[in-house]
């Protein structure tokens, strides 16, 4: 019997699709188009399967968190990061190893956006890396489903 492929969950949060135009010295001249393109592929080559999805919406984040399928998650909660326990709540109530990604360094900004609520439940944290972040978290997804599938 064939294996099913693991498949990761990747949430950007609010104004992610607003890359490539909004502050690019912040957050970089890349898409959001060309960011899931890039995943899509690299998901592609390591023989995972991968949904990937935008919301603006704290009630939408919760409820796609609450009803995946998927064996891992990478989630840039975006400003959501700060604020939502709600989307704190759903990660560690579906207990899947979730990796939190920013595209800017959190530590080298406001103040505000210093605190994260998703870092202390999430398996690891990438900031500051740009685009190449989420690609990094796919691979460390890759690698801790590989050992996980070889522990069982």
């Amino acid at each position: 019997m064939k294996k099913k492929k693991d498949k990761v969950l990747v949430i950007h949060g609010p104004n992610l699709q607003l890359l490539g135009k909004r502050e690019p010295g912040i957050y970089g001249t890349m898409t959001l188009e060309a960011i899931n393109k890039e995943l899509c592929a690299y998901a592609s080559k390591k023989g995972l399967a991968i949904e990937i999805v935008q919301s603006n919406s704290e009630g939408d984040i919760v409820e796609k968190i609450a009803a995946t399928r998927c064996n891992f998650l990478i989630i840039n909660p975006a400003a959501y990061t700060h604020t939502s326990v709600a989307i704190r709540d759903a990660i560690a109530g579906v207990n899947i190893p979730a990796i939190e990604v920013h595209l800017s360094n959190i530590h080298k900004r406001e103040q505000f956006r210093k605190k994260s609520l998703i870092s202390d439940i999430a398996l690891g944290v990438i900031t500051g890396l740009g685009s190449l972040g989420y690609v990094l978290a796919l691979e460390a997804a890759h690698e801790f489903l590989k050992k996980s599938s070889q522990k069982s």
